[in-house]
């Protein structure tokens, strides 16, 4: 008969450290299933997801070989998973390596080539993808952790694209406590990253029931005072004022100030629609929308987080609005009497909010009376995380747990600052800590005696996720504060509809996995009869990846009528141009224009000496595009990428976002963009072009969407001299687009006939200069009244001196040429009023 305290079993296996994994028949289970196919795993957080994902990464390396790269949203949980891999694998830990934007690109390439193990923030290794610093080619085991956030944009579905079509032998597994709320969402995620089974375990399977343990959810009501409902009140009557003009413009049909987050989607889209209709009232209506939006936020910190919160809020707001270029909605929101006066009423309240009461004594009974080790308080609020650390450390060992990045009233933590806190938490070096949603996800915190969420989350996920911090290895605690009758009530509510539909859907899928799984198969089956061949793969760049299976290439076109992007030719006339206009040929990348190469108009380049010592580009070489960091919020660079012509490099660019040859520079605007560079901001779209034009011969702005004449009360002429000066003063070429798929078939055809046709080479230089003293005098001038650096050149020609502008009256204004009596009105009401705040 074994003895009572044996050991349990523990798996063995020759990349595994002895004893050190305890044997689970359900791990073992899902390993087996996720080793042998692409794999979503769905098992409740704290059963050892990162387990399973581990057992698949040692199989692969013994068996086949190659490297193995994991993923996770946050750096905490990076390091997190690395340190697990260093315990568990018998692997040198030097091979097991974190790349998180903490490590510069060329650190990360040289040490992807000796890395066995990579653990990776995935919008790092997007980034090193799409500027070709690493190949996924080798890797022969991908996961995907906390993979319900494989949807829309996120980093993951490029990367999982970028796989199925790059590695040599791909496996991928996803893991998730909670992959979606319903079927549709489910699947959405299995297509994204390429899965074709699904293994999903609940608390309610034999073998996964005697490691878990119930978890009693309450909730804690709570009675605001009487100050806090007078400050939402004054808030909800300004909302509902700003509602009624929105009525009278037809998108809104209640003017009650609780309205739906869809309601206001709705009415939203409705104005939007107005303004493509050139529908001034449009514009009017979107600036009352923002301010809605604005104080549905300060009303929703004092019902559910504290009165600290919106007076940090507040404050925000006023530095927004003095700041320049502030909208007329934080401007409108901070002089509004009634705003004012709540916020007079925030600054002056000196209770203790009844949630901290709560909150504190909730502590001291789990803590105190009830001997209990550790607490973890969630709160959505970082500015109430930090308040609330400072309040509880009166009676408690508390610390905050806040996510990376500072932003104005709110300082952040550095990787290093929350790996050391959680260190301590783990060791019992303090019992509270006070964490925003970065906790959230699969961070192996220890267990605690009770989760307190200090509001609802309506997320049926994030609540989960938040919930299974407790529980695990005895009953576990769950309290929700609720204040009455605000936001949080209905906050409440959701979540709980949400987590039943999602444990209902978890329940359902487990019982459907196979016809789930086979469903999956037949629609990628589908997708990849009809364009997954690797002829079409190796001869149109097309990836293959399942976010993209079956999609066929986009029609190129520039004009945004479907017509031949040749058209663009007589475009970029304007900059100099060649000594012929090109035919077609020529920007299908055919021979025939040496002449541009090295002579006619180019001729005088000041890059010519450059050129001459070019080695021709050869046919075949890929063609370079380097494209600046910050355009990543962009699809641009990531559908360039995906041409196997093309291969992008990132670099963080002093001068332009795209570098096509050594002499081809381009600025991408979207057409709000623009206008905003053309009347506030702190670098105006003529300052950018005259960096561009100082290095670089053939400067090209790109002008991104649809209505152009209709953006913020900009007379058209304006538009139109701003362009016209573009062209004459600065010699860009400005090029139209309809988005970013049309942009991006510009830029792929700029860059082919730069260094196919004309054999140009790729050279980034350039650098921000200071101004020069001329320029400093004309960016002072050409601001007042925005009157543009083309007048502010002629008022200095004229007067001489800054000085002398500011003192000139109107009628000696209007001696300078291009300044009318309206213009020189406009300047005297600039210089001349007194100024009011």
């Amino acid at each position: 008969m074994a003895a009572q305290d044996e050991e349990p079993p523990s798996i063995e296996h020759p990349l595994l450290e002895p004893d050190f994994l305890e044997r689970r028949l359900y791990q073992l289970k899902l390993a087996g299933t996720a080793a042998n196919h692409h794999t979503l795993v769905c098992l409740p957080t704290g059963l050892g997801k990162t387990t399973v994902s581990l057992l698949v990464t040692a199989r692969r390396l013994e068996e086949v070989g190659g490297k193995s790269l994991m993923l996770a949203p946050t750096k905490p949980l990076v390091q997190q998973h690395a340190d697990f891999y260093r315990e568990a694998l018998q692997i040198p830990d030097e091979e097991i390596v974190v790349f998180t934007g903490d490590v510069s690109p060329d650190d990360r390439a040289a040490t992807w080539e000796e890395a066995t193990v990579v653990m990776a923030t995935p919008q790092v290794i997007e980034n090193d993808l799409v500027g070709s610093r690493i190949s996924l080619a080798d890797v022969t085991h991908i996961t995907f952790d906390e993979c319900h956030r494989a949807t829309g944009d996120y980093a993951y579905n490029y990367i999982a694209e970028r796989y199925h079509a790059d590695a040599r032998d791909p496996l991928v597994t996803g893991m998730s406590a909670s992959p979606g709320g319903d079927e549709e969402a489910i699947l959405e995620v299995c297509e994204n990253l390429g899965l074709q089974e699904v293994e999903v375990m609940t608390e309610e399977d034999a073998d996964v029931d005697e490691f878990t343990h119930d978890t009693d959810v309450e909730w804690e009501r709570i009675d605001l005072p009487e100050e806090v409902i007078e400050i939402r009140d004054a808030l909800n009557e300004v909302i509902k004022e700003r509602l009624e003009k929105l009525k009278e413009l037809g998108v809104a049909s209640s003017t009650q100030p609780d309205q739906s987050q869809k309601d206001l989607n709705r009415m939203r889209a409705e104005l939007q629609k107005l303004i493509n209709n050139d529908q001034s009232e449009g514009f009017e209506g979107m600036s009352i929308h923002a301010e809605i939006m604005k104080l549905r936020q300060a009303v929703t910190l004092i019902e559910t987080q504290s009165v600290e919160a919106v007076r940090r809020y507040f404050d925000r707001q006023r530095n927004q609005a003095r700041s320049s270029g502030a909208s007329k909605a934080s401007q409108r929101l901070v002089s509004d009497p009634r705003v004012r006066e709540a916020m007079r009423k925030a600054e002056s309240f000196d209770q203790l909010h009844p949630k901290y009461r709560k909150t504190r004594m909730l502590l001291a009974e789990t803590l105190g009376l009830e001997g209990g080790e550790r607490v973890i308080v969630f709160t959505e609020s970082r500015d109430t995380a930090e308040a609330l650390t400072d309040f509880l450390s009166d009676s408690f060992d508390a610390e905050r747990f806040v996510g990376q990045g500072d932003r104005e009233g709110s300082d952040g933590m550095t990787q290093t600052e929350q790996q050391e806190v959680l260190d301590q938490f783990r060791g019992g070096e303090f019992e509270v800590l006070v964490s925003t949603s970065v906790a959230e996800e699969g961070l192996d915190v220890p267990e605690v005696d009770l989760v307190l969420f200090y509001e609802p989350v309506p997320t049926a996920i994030r609540s989960i996720q938040r919930k299974g911090r407790t529980g695990r290895q005895s009953e576990g605690r769950v309290v929700v504060l609720m204040a009455e009758d605000t936001r949080d009530e209905a906050y409440f509510w959701i979540s709980r509809r949400r987590e039943k539909e999602m444990e209902s859907e978890l329940r359902d899928l487990k019982g459907v996995a196979d016809d789930l799984a086979e469903e999956l198969d037949d629609s990628q089956q589908a997708l990849t009869d009809f364009d997954g061949s690797e002829e079409r793969r190796s001869s149109d760049g097309a990836s293959g990846g399942a976010a993209s299976r079956g999609a066929p290439e986009s029609e190129v076109k520039v004009d945004g009528r479907g017509e031949n992007p040749d058209a663009v030719g007589d475009s970029s006339s304007g900059s100099g141009g060649v000594s012929a206009q090109p035919g077609l040929r020529e920007f299908a990348g055919d021979d025939g224009a040496e002449d541009d190469a090295d002579g006619g108009a180019g001729s005088d380049d000041p890059e010519e000496e450059t050129v001459e010592t070019h080695e021709p580009h050869a046919e075949g070489d890929a063609i370079e595009v380097v494209a600046d960091q910050r355009e990543m919020d962009a699809n641009i660079a990531r559908d360039l990428s995906r041409r196997e012509e093309i291969e992008v490099r990132l670099e963080t660019l002093d001068v332009g976002d795209y570098v096509l040859s050594d002499r081809v520079v381009v600025e991408r605007k979207s057409v709000a963009d623009f206008v905003d560079s053309l009347v506030g901001g702190d670098r105006s779209v003529f300052e950018q072009v005259g960096a561009m034009a100082r290095h670089y011969s053939r400067p090209i702005v790109v002008v991104e969407g649809d209505g152009l004449y209709e953006q913020r009360d900009v007379h058209p002429n304006a538009v139109r001299g701003a362009l016209s000066s573009l062209a004459v003063d600065f010699g860009a070429s400005v090029l139209r687009t309809e988005g970013e798929g049309e942009t991006t078939e510009l830029l792929a055809v700029i860059a082919g006939r730069e260094q196919e046709t004309a054999d140009r080479e790729v050279s980034v230089h350039g650098e921000k200069q200071s101004k020069t003293l001329a320029e400093q005098q004309e960016y002072v001038v050409s601001s007042i009244a925005e009157i543009g650096p083309v007048t502010a050149r002629s008022l200095l020609e004229e007067f001489g001196t800054v000085e002398a502008v500011m003192i000139a009256t109107e009628e000696e204004l209007q001696e300078a040429d291009g300044v009318g009596a309206v213009t020189a009105e406009r300047i005297r009401e600039v210089i001349g009023s007194e100024y009011t705040g």
